[in-house]
This record gives structure tokens, C-alpha cells and sequence, in this order.
């Protein structure tokens, strides 16, 4: 089980249209992942604000519990690599993390039971804050 909290996310437009389209065929009852789309605050990219975790963004965390440290990018399945820092948005981080603002709180659980939290630090890299508005 995956928490997903009903805080209210951003997402641009694009954003909301390539995930929407991953998570379209899967089994029957939906994807966590829906309720996040179906309630974001959808924006074109050239609107989204530079404190907003978007798709393809560098972010910086730190874990609630320890305060450890922790980058990652949030990216689609595909490119995922986590031990490179490489987190796809369909996983239980990448889904707490995507639409958040800097300083909110992630909240995920893992498929094991283990469960984890970390504040949204810093956006070390967001495509859109850049002018990259395809990526």
C-alpha cells in the first residue's frame, strides 16, 4: 500500500498527460498514482513555478527521522536507475514526491511495510525553471 496524501500538487500539463497515459492500462481498481492526477492543479509548463517538483527535476531531500540527506531526479520507468539517483515517478518515492513544493513532506511506504518521510529541501534542477518545456 502506497500513502499518498490528499495535499494539493502541481503538475504541468505535460506532466499530467504522459503519466496519465503510463498508468491508463494498468489492472482493474486503478493506480495510487490516479488520485494525485485527478486533484493536481494543472498548469502549461511555462507556468509552473521554479519550487515545484516536476517531472525530470533534481531535487534535494532530507529524511524526517534522520535527517540524512538524500538526491534524487524523479523520472519516468524506463530511465529509472536508483542506485544512480534515478526514481521513477510509478514508485512509492517518486509518487510521494511529484507536485511538491520546496519544504513539503514526502510521505511513501515501501512494498516491504518499511515506511519513510523527507522534506522537499531544494530543486537543484527543474526542465521548466530552465526553459526546457518538452522534456
Amino acid at each position: 500500500m502506497h500513502i499518498l496524501s490528499a495535499e494539493e500538487r502541481t503538475l504541468t500539463e505535460l506532466d499530467y498527460s504522459r503519466i496519465g497515459r503510463l498508468i491508463k492500462h494498468r489492472p482493474e481498481g486503478g493506480h495510487p498514482l490516479a488520485s494525485v492526477l485527478h486533484q493536481a492543479d494543472l498548469l502549461s509548463p511555462r507556468e509552473v513555478p521554479p519550487d515545484v517538483v516536476t517531472m525530470h527535476s533534481r531535487i534535494r531531500l532530507s529524511d524526517l527521522e534522520t535527517g540524512t540527506p538524500l538526491t534524487l531526479t524523479l523520472c519516468y520507468p524506463p530511465d529509472a536507475e536508483p542506485g544512480r539517483g534515478f526514481v521513477s515517478v510509478l514508485s512509492p518515492v517518486g509518487m510521494a514526491v511529484l507536485g511538491l513544493r520546496v519544504g513539503e513532506v514526502a510521505r511513501w511506504r515501501l512494498p516491504s511495510g518499511w515506511e519513510g518521510a523527507a522534506r522537499v529541501e531544494a530543486i537543484e534542477f527543474q526542465p521548466e525553471a530552465s526553459g526546457i518545456y518538452t522534456l
